[in-house]
């Protein structure tokens, strides 16, 4: 068949429709895509629901261990003892007060202690000169322990709530000072000389570049302060407390009462884990841009 021919032939052959402007295959490929695109859906789903098990499954594990040892002789309460305590506690109002008067020490604790933890990370990190003035003090404190500096608080600050917010402050705003300081020296410092080649002064490098890159830094360093205050927290309430978490605790411990203690521990480690929770979501809202696993 010579040229021509082919072209008549072709000629001859009817042509597709295309009323409506899409090419052959325009549902498959539309079917296609709305697949690929529902298709991640799926998996992110499942990968939200999976820890979320997990978490469940650990508890439950949890509490079957413990129920199992209390009942193998080992010197604990039985789950069902802690919850009638907890039950008779929270009846007469006492558990609301304590964990209200320690959540309030440990918030103004921890406020204070960020609040001043952060711009000293900042200046510590920006400025050399600063860095060799502090930094020796912030080493030399990290050493001794927040609970050492207790009697020392209580003769200088007296026993009302001031010694022991100030315990409180310390652990935190060591935990999160450090934690500051290495974010503000880790920026890429390639950043840094872009954001100057394009005329940036420093304010504006440490308020567009610094700042942001050093956020993951200081949540983290929020994260481990904040354990640190709850950490501290028992201590703390041994100065002259009338109410909290830590003061029920040890007038529990001179009754041998396992019981109250297993709840003042239950409460402190739910209260500290909606806290953590809460800087944890502010964490992944703050820092969007950053890739995770």
């Amino acid at each position: 068949m010579s040229v021509l021919d082919k072209r008549s032939a072709d000629q001859r052959q009817p042509r597709p429709e295309q009323g409506s402007g899409a090419p052959p295959g325009a549902e498959a490929g539309d079917t296609t895509a709305g697949a690929a695109k529902s298709a991640p859906e799926r998996p992110r789903s499942r990968r939200r629901g999976l820890p979320l098990a997990l978490n469940t499954v650990s508890v439950a594990l949890g509490i079957a261990i413990w129920w199992a040892l209390a009942s193998a002789g080992f010197k604990l309460p039985t789950p069902p003892e802690v919850v009638d305590r907890a039950a008779t506690l929270i009846s007469d109002g006492t558990l609301a007060d304590d964990a209200l008067a320690s959540l309030t020490r440990v918030l103004v604790g921890f406020a204070l202690g960020t609040a001043v933890a952060v711009p000293v990370g900042f200046l510590m990190g920006w400025y050399g000169i600063l860095r060799g003035l502090i930094e020796p003090w912030i080493q030399f404190f990290r050493t001794i322990p927040p609970l050492a500096i207790i009697p020392l608080a209580v003769v200088a600050m007296g026993i009302d709530e001031t010694p022991k917010i100030f315990v409180i402050f310390l652990a935190a705003f060591l935990a999160c000072v450090i934690s500051t300081f290495q974010g503000v020296v880790n920026v890429d410092r390639t950043l840094i000389d872009a954001a100057r080649v394009l005329g940036a002064g420093d304010a504006t490098i440490f308020a567009r570049v610094v700042v942001p890159a050093s956020t993951p830094f200081i949540l983290v360093g929020m994260r481990v302060g904040l354990g640190s205050a709850w950490a501290t927290l028992v201590a703390a309430e041994l100065i002259a407390a009338q109410e909290g978490l830590g003061y029920r605790m040890q007038n529990a411990q001179l009754y041998y009462d396992l019981p109250t203690i297993f709840v003042g521990l239950i409460s402190i480690g739910i209260l500290g884990l909606l806290m953590d929770r809460v800087l944890l979501l502010a964490e992944r809202r703050l820092t969007r841009w950053q890739e995770r696993r």
